[in-house]
């Protein structure tokens, strides 16, 4: 098995993407999670370039050990200024400063760039790269040269990109890492001139770093290590600057399940890759992608009734790996397309009961239950995000739903002062165990007042509901072309800090859609418990 070093630069390169600002706390959790997890280096920022980074690598400084028990700490550069002494250079300096083992440093390998982004002379550039390996190795430090658009360069001016590495190579590069920085390459462009490259100095180390723009950022990496790359940067969920870096999450499983290389310390580990996915999302304040693959939640959803019927069979028929290898789960989506393979997979998978009757068979029932979610995906529902109401609806289907409460009455009154301020209050009359229950409530808006109510109201028949919060609230216009008339589709999620669900409401009325979403979260949290 040849070992592969995963370099995750998600603080430094990830952090580029546009809407992503990582507080130093931000960057100390997700370094912990990804050294965890087993990645081979960690790139935590330019020290010499903000405070912010400056004040991480001090805080992981003080940790011990940078805070790390399996990957290394990387700090990022770039080469020395033009013109100067490279021991005056303040980045260079700030990097070791920083007290890390191993540096990553940039430098230009494309005479484009030289010429206008440096404005400085060929020749100068390849002094500034082969002095400032030299200058960081002489500080006994691991030193990973960055060949900024290295391809295009390669493609523009072979011989200049080369004497570029050559230069690295010279003043003492431990490995040297071609840079797709424009993302514009294909994997066959890859698969060249790396190939060729690594043929050029067979005794030096090789990693590759890509950028997504041509939507090739995994599929490049993954070319460039089959032909002879021994190192992969990324991020994690492929974040970054432009249209993102390649994805950690999708070129690690590939490798590893796929292709036999060691990626990460311990195989184990990859199943909690889809956690990773997830914390690092939360952290970055990103709503997940779901069909992010290996990762994401619809990675391995199945909604046709023929796919679902075959990989009861068979998983294989419709899965590329099994979701378990990478901490993902099948999930089986209801809707108009469902056929009755969904519903009874389903049903197992909630613990429902599906059996002949005296008055009714298993298939039967089956039937009811398509019959219902057609109607009611034909009038705007949708329950692939709503299992809790689906839940529902196939208990009542089947005649094994007993409600625990019902709606008699809710009013909602909303009033707004000449100051300003707004004042929301709900209504809600219920019958509970035979017993109406009259209860109201103000909040900060008519949807809080009315799930007070709901809550005060039923707490103290069913005091298990205390521990139920909001997790999330999404409303949907459905048909847009009626104006202010359309239907709107609310999307509920809630949870009891053990389990989280989702409910669905759909009305032309947002505050009666609301009651059908909180009214059916609060009735599953009951028939569970």
């Amino acid at each position: 098995m040849k070992r592969i070093s995963v370099f995750d630069t998600t603080l430094r390169d990830g952090s580029q993407g546009a809407g992503i600002a990582f507080t130093v706390e931000d960057k100390i959790k997700i370094a912990k999670a990804l050294d965890s997890f087993g990645v081979s280096y960690i790139e935590g920022g330019w020290p010499g370039s903000n405070p912010k980074d400056e004040l991480f690598f001090s805080k992981m400084k003080k940790l011990g050990n940078l805070g790390l028990k399996n990957a290394k700490l990387v700090a990022f550069s770039s080469t020395r200024r033009k013109g100067i002494e490279v021991s005056e250079d303040e980045n260079l300096c700030a990097i070791i400063k920083s007290g890390v083992k191993t540096v990553c440093i940039f430098g230009k390998s494309w005479d484009l760039h030289v010429k206008y982004a440096l404005k400085t002379t060929d020749e100068e550039n390849l002094k500034m790269i082969s002095e400032s390996v030299a200058f960081l190795k002489s500080k006994k430090l691991e030193v990973i040269f960055d060949a900024e658009h290295y391809f295009d360069g390669y493609k523009s001016n072979k011989e200049y990109a080369v004497k570029a590495v050559q230069a690295a190579i010279a003043g003492g590069a431990d490995t040297i890492c071609l840079c797709e920085t424009n993302g514009g390459m294909l994997p066959s462009d890859i698969q060249k001139i790396v190939r060729e490259t690594i043929s050029l100095f067979p005794k030096i180390g090789f990693g590759i770093h890509a950028h997504n723009d041509s939507g090739c950022a995994v599929a490049n990496s993954i070319a460039a290590v089959e032909e002879g790359c021994i190192m992969v940067q990324g991020t994690m969920n492929g974040i970054g600057e432009r249209c993102g870096n390649a994805n950690l999450c999708s070129i690690i499983p590939a490798l590893e399940l796929k292709r036999g290389y060691e990626c990460i310390s311990s195989k184990k580990n990859i199943k909690k890759l889809s956690e990773l996915s997830r914390y690092v999302n939360e952290i970055a304040n990103l709503i997940p992608d779901d069909t992010r693959p290996y990762v994401g939640n619809n990675a391995f959803a199945h909604k046709a009734g023929i796919h679902v019927s075959a990989i009861e069979r068979n998983p294989e028929t419709y899965e590329h790996i099994n979701p378990v290898l990478v901490g993902n789960t099948r999930r089986i989506l209801i809707s108009d397309l469902s056929g009755k393979s969904n519903v009874i997979s389903k049903a197992n998978e909630m613990s429902l009961s599906i059996e002949d009757t005296a008055t009714e068979s298993a298939s039967e029932k089956v039937k009811k239950v398509i019959d219902i979610v057609k109607d009611k995906e034909n009038n705007g529902y949708q329950y692939e995000d709503a299992e809790a109401s689906f839940f529902l609806i196939a208990k009542k289907a089947l005649g094994s739903f007993k409600p625990f409460f019902s709606l008699v009455q809710y009013r909602v009154i909303i009033e707004k002062d000449t100051d300003g301020s707004i004042v929301s209050e709900a209504t809600v009359k219920l019958n509970v165990k035979g017993k109406e229950e009259h209860s109201v409530a103000e909040g900060k808006g008519p949807i809080d007042a009315l799930n007070k109510c709901l809550f005060k109201a039923l707490i103290k028949y069913y005091p298990d509901i205390k521990s139920v919060f909001l997790m999330d609230f999404k409303v949907r216009v459905i048909n847009s072309a009626a104006n202010t008339a359309a239907k709107v589709r609310v999307l509920i999620e809630f949870s009891d800090s053990s389990k989280s669900w989702g409910t669905i409401g759909v009305s032309e009325n947002i505050i009666d859609a609301c009651w059908q979403a909180l009214s059916d979260s609060v009735e599953y949290k009951l028939l569970k418990k």
